[in-house]
């Protein structure tokens, strides 16, 4: 197996366990949050997916972008299947630029984001693009255990 095709493993399989979590908060706590600083779980959600876009981006750019424009940001907050079917063409453009990458270019290619401390090749940020979507995963599921809500079983 190339290295690309576990990278878009890791990606789908990530993507899927957070779908297991995403779809397993009740509509009510869609909306909570343990404080006031924090995201609430659709707020998380909607970073995760927006955060995925901009990557995308960023990479195709080889570092950080001047200006985002998120198309997120004009969307209001409704239910996880409205964020994720929005979100769905975007994936997918992701998805396809990470194919179209050769095993060279995942050490050759450089993604500068001098501006925020870090300067990675592709493989390196494409593996951290997956894992920073896990972390929010394992926040959303403390949320649930803090809010008493049953978490579901992402081990399977």
């Amino acid at each position: 197996m190339r290295s690309i095709d576990l990278i878009l493993l890791n990606f789908n399989e990530t993507r899927r366990r957070s779908i297991k979590v995403w779809t397993s908060i009740p509509q009510e706590k869609l909306h909570w949050k343990p404080d006031d600083e924090a995201m609430t779980c659709l707020e998380m959600i909607r970073h995760v997916l927006e955060s995925e876009h901009y990557y995308h981006l960023a990479i195709q750019n080889r570092g950080s972008l001047e200006v985002f424009d998120s198309p997120f940001e004009k969307q209001p907050f409704s239910t996880v299947h409205a964020e994720l079917n929005f979100a769905e063409p975007y994936r997918n453009h992701f998805l396809e630029t990470v194919k179209s990458f050769s095993e060279e270019d995942l050490t050759n290619i450089n993604i500068d984001r001098s501006d925020v401390g870090y300067v990675r090749s592709l493989g390196d940020m494409l593996l951290r693009i997956a894992y920073h979507e896990s972390v929010h995963i394992g926040q959303l599921l403390d949320y649930l255990r803090t809010a008493q809500v049953p978490r579901i079983r992402v081990w399977d």
